[in-house]
């Protein structure tokens, strides 16, 4: 028996367009001081990355070879990385062959570094409600006359879509060099479009614009809004504030809710017209009658999937506001200055009162990958005995 152990070296979550790391270790857990002891062989090993995607059959219409799956037969010589697996192979990588002809002594273990960049023209890794697409690290290994195995390492991945390209191209020298340093300098240059992505990133929502909205129905005006930015990301906060001393219209309640749109292009709809997919990722609640001016914060959770859009579906974000208002003045209550008892203030018993929504579009970028591995469900390691 031979035990692989797969483990992605910087964490689970990548940005498209990064290099990834693995370590695969190949170990004979057999002690050398055992009777049974002996050698262990494998014919060869590699590796590859693959994007599969999955949609549902009753929201999504696709081509008929888009819902063919892979039967192939287990003890087949040919390795696809998607075998077994519903849906299709959107995305894969050329195989990288670790070795060939590897032998394992009892106790001995042998580790292979393997490395790839995260295609940059893949969606993201999302599991929505009508389409799914997951991202996986495919090791494939054999035995002479035995069936393929393979061993399967899901990561994330978090696409940048609508942001101006780089100030500079990626081959170009932004810092001096130091011929003595060649093996710093490589890593350096591995590293330079992550971190200009990430330069990119921050300063494109760190940017603040503040946005005033009258809040209105038909019976006048209930308040005033201001947001401070509209683009955010992963793990950044929303605040907004509300002004209701300028409204008309007393409001008795508010609610913000943030939203994503999960809708399926035209052409890929199972009915015409049908209904968009809203998931909510967090609701902000707060009774206002009286209150002069309040304020809301609602964090964006590193775990869900910014904005994009293919071929197939699109994901938008939103705030989706609900106001409680009353038909009729409301007076507040009055106390005397002079008054030193205690004063209790009953509400009314019976409220005539109007109900409308508003949806605000805001934009929802990615985040270092570093920071969103923390939350996530992956643990970059994955393991396999054959």
């Amino acid at each position: 028996m031979i035990e692989v152990v797969a483990s992605m070296a910087r964490g689970p979550v990548f940005l498209a367009g990064e290099l990834m790391e693995s370590l695969i270790t190949f170990t004979n857990p057999m002690s050398h001081l055992s009777t049974s002891a002996s050698c262990e062989m494998l014919a060869w090993a590699s590796a590859q990355i693959h994007c599969q995607f999955h949609a549902s059959e009753n929201r999504v219409a696709l081509p008929a070879q888009g819902n063919k799956q892979d039967v192939q037969a287990e003890s087949n010589t040919v390795l696809i990385p998607n075998r077994g697996e519903r849906g299709q192979c959107v995305l894969d990588t050329p195989p990288k062959i670790l070795f060939c002809d590897l032998r394992l002594d009892p106790g001995e273990s042998k580790t292979y570094s393997y490395s790839e960049i995260v295609p940059v023209d893949g969606p993201p890794s999302f599991r929505g409600q009508a389409v799914k697409y997951v991202y996986k690290l495919t090791i494939g290994c054999q035995r002479v006359n035995s069936p393929i195995k393979l061993l399967r390492v899901p990561f994330r991945v978090l696409v940048l879509q609508g942001m101006r390209e780089p100030p500079f191209p990626q081959d170009e020298e932004v810092s001096p060099s130091n011929p003595f340093l060649e093996e710093e300098e490589a890593s350096r240059r591995d590293a330079r479009p992550l971190e200009r992505a990430l330069d990119m990133l921050m300063v494109t929502t760190s940017r603040r614009c503040p946005q005033m909205f009258n809040i209105t129905n038909v019976r006048g005006k209930v308040a005033k809004f201001c947001i401070f930015k509209m683009v955010y990301r992963l793990g950044e906060d929303i605040i907004g504030t509300f002004n209701f001393s300028e409204g008309d219209i007393p409001c008795l309640q508010y609610s913000v809710s943030l939203q994503n749109e999960e809708e399926i292009q035209q052409q890929y709809q199972r009915r015409p017209g049908q209904v968009i997919s809203v998931t909510g990722h967090g609701r902000h609640m707060e009774s206002c009658l009286h209150t002069a001016s309040s304020h809301f914060s609602l964090p964006v959770p590193l775990n869900v999937t910014p904005g994009f859009s293919t071929d197939i579906v699109m994901l938008r974000w939103r705030l989706h506001f609900e106001f409680v208002t009353a038909r009729e003045p409301m007076e507040p209550p009055t106390v005397l200055q002079n008054q030193s008892e205690v004063t209790v203030w009953a509400g009314a018993e019976h409220v005539d009162v109007d109900t409308f929504s508003w949806d605000l579009p805001i934009k929802v970028l990615p985040t270092n990958p570093a920071l969103a591995s923390y939350m996530s469900h992956f643990t970059g390691t994955n393991s396999i005995s054959i």
